[in-house]
């Protein structure tokens, strides 16, 4: 994993904002529209909403990939056009999704169920919506539930009769830094667009993650340069193989400009479907606590140091001290602070964790099982 970027100073930190990218919405009228260029985030100021005139656009045409074909890892890797060749693959398991105010899309997850992903935002509010298929039919989903904290929804639709095409996932320890990386949904009601970049960092944390601006969640993301807009929310960002490496969600600007600027964010294919089968098998959403305040290293190790240890935490039951350095969260290297605080509200109450801890130059596991924020 890559360590979260530096924090701005504080002259520039006004100029930096996080912009989910989301839903088009239904203006009453004829023939207009717009959109909402996500929730405009400083890093510490209110969270608003930057409404942007725009037209409403004719749907585009299905791809050429037969309804009911499943997509797998493509054959070969030395395509002339891998662009197309994703294309091929992953379009049509891509949905527009619509709301009574607004749009995004969808990634078909399990087909035989039903079951499509989107994110949180894209449906907040809504208990049902409209599903446009590749293909251009039109049917009515239903919204199962969505973890706002991680800003993951699932929508279900009766499979009954249509040729759903369900989405591969690929393991999120399989995405490098630099590979091919494709996005695909329905920026400004556009849809089935498709767009490609790199992969441009792994494990980059978004300290204003989650699908509630009041409560912001420190969220692991992907970093990507395909660009992505408003409506592409809940669409597929995929790799050479034909694979879904995230679900995009949020894009970076400079405060200035609304639009994408090549640093657009994708919540990882493993957080999708541990957050997704969470909901549909009716568990809780609760995230989990540790119990301590930390801070960055400053010897450029890695890690966290814990700073402070909150009494009958789920910290202080594991033999945490001030002074440790987490270095790892079940065997995955921590890189800081808020790497660490990702990690542990993925997790949920009454979840054990085994920390690596490093002490007076030693180190050593211990299992910590999570509490629940007070």
């Amino acid at each position: 994993t890559s360590p979260p970027p530096p924090a701005p100073t504080p002259g520039a930190r006004r100029g930096v904002a996080w912009l989910v990218v989301a839903a088009v919405i239904l203006a009453t009228g004829a023939g207009v529209g717009g959109f909402f260029v996500g929730r405009a985030l400083e890093s510490r100021d209110r969270p608003t909403l930057v409404p942007v005139a725009q037209g409403v656009s004719t749907p585009t045409a299905a791809p050429a990939t037969l309804p009911g074909e499943r997509p797998g890892p493509l054959a070969g890797e030395d395509a002339e056009e891998p662009v197309a060749a994703v294309a091929a693959a992953v379009a049509p398991s891509v949905v527009r999704i619509e709301t009574a105010i607004g749009q995004g899309s969808g990634i078909i997850w399990r087909a035989a169920d039903g079951y499509i992903v989107t994110n949180a935002h894209v449906v907040q509010g809504a208990r049902e919506v409209k599903v446009r298929f590749a293909d251009g039919e039109e049917v009515t989903g239903e919204v199962v539930g969505a973890d706002v904290n991680h800003d993951v929804a699932v929508v279900h639709i009766d499979p009954t009769g249509h040729h759903l095409v369900e989405a591969v996932f690929a393991p999120s320890d399989t995405v490098e830094v630099g590979q091919l990386a494709v996005a695909i949904g329905s920026p400004f009601s556009l849809d089935q667009t498709v767009t490609a970049g790199v992969v441009s960092a792994v494990g980059r944390i978004n300290p204003e993650g989650g699908a509630d601006p009041t409560n912001p969640v420190p969220v692991e993301m992907i970093q990507t340069d395909a660009p992505i807009n408003p409506g592409n929310s809940g669409g597929a960002l995929a790799d050479r193989q034909g694979r879904v490496i995230g679900m995009n969600t949020s894009i970076r600007t400079d405060g200035q400009t609304e639009g994408n600027i090549g640093v657009g964010f994708a919540i990882p294919a493993d957080t999708i479907e541990i957050v997704a089968n969470r909901i549909v098998n009716g568990e809780p959403l609760d995230m989990g606590f540790l119990g301590i305040s930390g801070q960055d290293t400053d010897d450029g190790r890695g890690g966290a140091i814990v700073t402070e240890v909150v009494a009958g935490s789920a910290a202080e039951r594991a033999g945490l001290e001030v002074g440790d350095r987490i270095v790892a969260v079940d065997g995955d290297p921590v890189a800081g602070m808020a790497e660490l605080a990702a990690k542990i509200k993925l997790y949920r109450p009454d979840d054990p964790v085994q920390l690596e801890i490093e002490r007076d130059g030693e180190r050593f596991v211990t299992t910590a099982v999570l509490g629940a924020p007070s």
